[in-house]
């Protein structure tokens, strides 16, 4: 059995940290309404990588049925967190699988689509007119898709309990 890869305080506020600083620094909440769906994004992001650094709740939960269903793994280590991967079957360093892959595309895309469309939107809020160009020739509100798939994203890297309880919530909020 391999050392538990939880309990890795340091590196849950550190994760949090930065992607949370990094999403402020794209979408730059303004109104009470977008620090409202600001902060439960953050709080999404907090849930997410205390459970995948800190404190494995969902496996603890599950964990009878995992290890009667697959009880050649060991539960407790961090790469058996991603639980996608597990559940597939896939042998491979889970890093590198194609949950992994799947979830870095759409956090990628969903940086990218929140960063294009606040250039845009800053440029006419400056300009006094709508928002007509980029992103928001297609859509709406593509901050919020942005949004929506970065936590879609995490979602896939990292199921959990609470999150798969949050994402709900925050797709209707946003």
């Amino acid at each position: 059995m391999h050392d538990p890869g939880y309990g890795l305080w340091f590196f849950t506020l550190l994760n949090a940290a930065i992607f949370i600083m990094f999403a402020f620094s794209f979408f730059k909440p303004q109104t009470a309404r977008d620090w409202r769906s600001f902060g439960a994004f953050s709080a999404f992001l907090v849930a997410l990588f205390t459970e995948m650094y800190g404190f494995p709740l969902t496996i603890y939960l599950l964990s009878g049925w995992l290890q009667s269903t697959y009880p050649g793994i060991d539960w407790f280590s961090h790469d058996a967190g991603h639980l996608p991967e597990m559940l597939f079957g896939w042998q491979a360093n889970p890093h590198f699988g194609p949950f992994h892959i799947l979830s870095f595309v759409l956090i990628g895309l969903g940086f990218w689509m929140i960063s294009a469309a606040w250039r845009v939107l800053y440029q006419a809020q400056r300009n006094g007119t709508l928002a007509t160009s980029g992103p928001y020739a297609r859509v709406r509100h593509p901050q919020y898709v942005g949004f929506i798939l970065v936590l879609t994203g995490f979602l896939v890297q990292w199921p959990t309990l609470l999150t798969l309880a949050m994402y709900p919530a925050l797709f209707w909020m946003y």
